[in-house]
């Protein structure tokens, strides 16, 4: 990361005793009462995270230009009157979890209904605070509890780290089971890129061992999985599974053009599994790239394939990502250099088990 000379903090420190001219979370309140933060750090990239709605990224901006798509009247009040999509706002980051990601299902042993991507999103956070490790980086934390009387007990802590001069999102959730007993964790980030990132002529590069389609509509898109056209109307969804191939402890995607793109980087170990969401339809034209420690089944779906992960009770689990803009060709053409070498000399991320899909 190189930051520009006007960012020099001795030269900042001599025009202004202020560093929030700089760098700041910046919270306000909608007129509906939506509480909102914005974040700025002087790097060109912007962006607003929800309190209200699991503490996820809504509108990102690089330059004035859009990273993500945006729902019509969002950001919406929470409200599990309403159905997973009606409540969609689009953003760059919705999280999916804690304890079901993947289609609404009845568990057959309770008779407890799970709506599409589970409760996270529609969870508000409390204790949000703003902190500042000195004048040129700070940190925005809450915590978001997923809870049931005699069910399950779930506490998330969530942080985002911002940096004068850096453009990335870091954020970092540490997720602890305050129950007695064991319980289901699936937790997907549906990070969702649109205009003009995603447009015709872009791409999604993965270090990838293998690419699954979910099923028969993405079998017939298999050939094209890495390439985005220009929208289409009633365009049929297409899902895809990526079996990825990590070194050091790191994997990584990169989705976008030849000149301008985002970079995804996390820790396998962590979140073995990449979904791809391809959904290039007129209007609605946002796609996902969504790295977890599931595909998005369901929690039966995982129960049965033998994939669901649980936590037990007193243990904390991590989950950390980062999303960097890539401004220009040359950033563009590094971080492509640096997943071609991962495919070629990576080794396969361990725990993935993917087989009972066809190719």
């Amino acid at each position: 990361m190189t930051i520009p000379d006007w960012l020099d903090h001795a030269t900042l420190a001599r025009y202004s005793v202020e560093p929030r001219q700089f760098i700041d979370f910046r919270e306000a309140t909608l007129p509906d009462g939506q509480r909102v933060i914005d974040a700025y750090n002087g790097s060109g990239l912007t962006y607003t995270v929800l309190p209200d709605r699991g503490l996820d990224v809504w509108a990102a901006h690089y330059n004035g230009r859009p990273l993500t798509w945006l729902s019509q009247n969002s950001p919406h009040l929470p409200d599990f009157g309403l159905p997973w999509l009606a409540q969609f706002n689009g953003g760059l980051v919705v999280t999916c979890g804690l304890t079901h990601a993947g289609p609404p299902e009845t568990d057959p042993v309770s008779g407890d209904f799970r709506g599409l991507h589970g409760q996270y999103s529609r969870l508000r956070a409390a204790e949000v605070r703003v902190e500042r490790d000195d004048p040129y980086t700070l940190a925005l934390a809450g915590t978001i509890a997923e809870t049931r009387l005699f069910g399950v007990q779930l506490r998330l802590e969530r942080r985002y780290t911002l940096r004068l001069g850096d453009p990335a999102i870091h954020l970092a959730d540490r997720i602890t089971n305050r129950g007695d007993q064991p319980a289901p964790l699936m937790v997907l980030y549906h990070v969702n890129p649109g205009y003009p990132l995603v447009a015709d002529g872009a791409r999604l590069d993965t270090p990838h061992v293998t690419v699954y389609p979910r099923d028969a509509e993405a079998r017939q898109g298999y050939a094209t999985w890495a390439d985005y056209t220009a929208p289409a109307p009633r365009y049929a969804e297409q899902v895809f599974f990526h079996h990825l191939k990590q070194a050091n402890g790191q994997t990584c995607a990169l989705i976008g053009h030849d000149d301008f793109g985002l970079l995804f980087e996390w820790d396998p170990a962590q979140m073995p599994y990449l979904t791809q969401w391809k959904n290039t339809r007129e209007g609605i034209y946002v796609c996902g790239v969504e790295p977890g420690n599931c595909i998005p089944e369901g929690q039966g779906g995982a129960r049965a394939s033998g994939r669901l992960q649980t936590i037990e009770p007193g243990e904390t689990r991590s989950f950390d990502l980062t999303l960097r803009v890539l401004p220009d060709a040359d950033a563009v053409t590094g971080a492509r250099e640096r997943i071609m070498a991962l495919r070629e000399t990576g080794e396969a991320v361990a725990g993935v088990s993917l087989a009972d899909f066809t190719l």
